[in-house]
């Protein structure tokens, strides 16, 4: 594997396009296993290059870093950089997940979804592992894969959890696909939905006969020109296995789907669900997904910060019953607010707290559809605490379910729930 990488790159150029965490993953890579090539590090910001030797790596930095490729055989893009409007040779790109995936498909459970990618695959290494099996998780989870290399051998199982970012530029898709859903999402990193959309069907589109799709129902149809072997986890038949639904630890009817997602990718690699079940029940959720907070002077808080898309906020209030104070807003990428405005005008909520320009979209529209409830705006969370603390009463339930990406005022939705926890916790 780690040969056929550096075979593709052998006698090449290459510019790393992006120094976080997964640029300076590749360059550790190529200092690792090609440690003559001639290697540049494109970054916007200086301060990304703080740690390099500059005496042996060329820099490039500033609002026009990118045309540094020009000098280049091949650019290596991180998924955060996007090339949208940037006059760029696409033939020269690829990245970690295209190298890795040319070098060793055959090994990999690649998931992918507007929403639900990081639980379902956690759920699939949680389940392999704790049956005994090989296994590693990478990708959009935080790993990147090229350092996990050194861990892979011919019996292990890859579970890479995928973005669209990550699936722009491939030209090999994972022996199991998993396409869990597509929503508007990433439109200031694509464009269009059109082009977020086809990004993600890459996840399929380069599969052979031998590989396997694992999809929604609705994009049955859709996918059975693409691949071979295409199937529907939403009508998955697990009814011999008597599985005790109500006790594994994942809350709402879209946990359900990721679940029978997981299951029916585990069967699809030769795992007995008779072994890898009963690991369904010891399965823990992730943070910032519908989390439950606690209670606190007897209000009970929620944090689904990771919510960045109005399904999914629709989604944690149709889990999370009986929500008094509803935490919306953030930085606003373009996408469509009317679904939520739907429900939210169908399923009144005591007060709702905005901020943000994507928190004006959403009250524009509310108003314009006369929303029958209390909408109070805030600027940061100390000032959203001060108002539910003056408005809340014994048994009433606070959501942060945001709708919304956090990049106005946090560094990402993590710093926003742990934030939202911090105060929930002082409340």
């Amino acid at each position: 594997m780690i040969e056929s990488i550096c075979r593709r790159l052998s006698g090449k150029k290459i510019l790393i396009a992006g120094f976080g965490r997964e640029g300076k993953s590749t360059l550790r890579f190529l200092q690792n296993y090609m440690p003559d090539a001639i290697v540049g590090i494109a970054d916007k910001n200086e301060s990304a290059f703080q740690d390099v030797d500059k005496e042996r790596y060329n820099l490039y930095f500033g609002d026009e870093y990118l045309k540094a490729s020009l000098d280049y055989d091949i650019v290596i893009k991180t998924p955060g950089i996007s090339v949208k409007d940037v006059d760029i040779d696409f033939s020269k790109i690829t990245s970690q997940t295209d190298l890795f995936l040319e070098a060793c498909h055959n090994q990999v459970i690649g998931v992918t979804g507007t929403k639900g990618k990081s639980t379902t695959s956690t759920l699939i290494y949680h389940l392999i592992k704790e049956s005994g099996n090989d296994a590693i998780l990478a990708g959009n989870i935080g790993i990147p894969i090229l350092d996990c290399v050194n861990d892979i051998n011919e019996r292990t199982i890859i579970v890479y959890e995928l973005s669209a970012h990550q699936l722009q530029f491939i030209n090999r898709s994972p022996h199991v696909g998993i396409l869990l859903n597509v929503f508007e999402e990433h439109l200031d990193h694509f464009g269009t939905f059109e082009k977020y959309k086809d990004a993600k069907i890459n996840v399929l589109r380069y599969m052979s006969d031998d590989d396997f799709a694992i999809v929604n129902q609705s994009m049955v149809n859709s996918q059975q020109s693409i691949v071979t072997h295409c199937i529907d986890f939403e009508n998955a038949d697990f009814e011999d296995y008597n599985i005790n639904w109500e006790d594994i630890p994942l809350l709402g009817e879209h946990n359900i789907m990721n679940v029978k997602a997981a299951l029916c990718a585990c069967k699809l690699c030769g795992l007995s669900l008779e072994n890898i079940i009963p690991h369904l029940y010891t399965f823990k959720s992730l943070e910032h997904r519908q989390e439950y907070v606690g209670i606190f002077k007897g209000v009970k808080f929620y944090n689904d910060s990771i919510s960045t898309i109005p399904q999914a906020t629709i989604a944690a209030l149709k889990t999370i019953k009986n929500v008094n104070f509803l935490l919306l807003g953030g930085f606003d990428r373009g996408i469509d607010y009317e679904p939520l405005v739907t429900y939210l005008k169908e399923n009144a909520l005591p007060y709702i707290l905005i901020t943000g320009q994507a928190g004006q979209t959403i009250k524009n529209k509310l108003q314009d559809a006369e929303y029958n409830g209390d909408i109070l705006e805030y600027t940061d969370m100390e000032s959203a605490f001060e108002i539910i603390g003056n408005l809340a009463k014994n048994g009433d339930i606070c959501l942060l379910s945001p709708a919304a990406a956090s990049y106005d005022r946090y560094k990402n939705f993590e710093e926003r729930g742990r934030i939202f926890k911090e105060f929930a916790n002082k409340f």
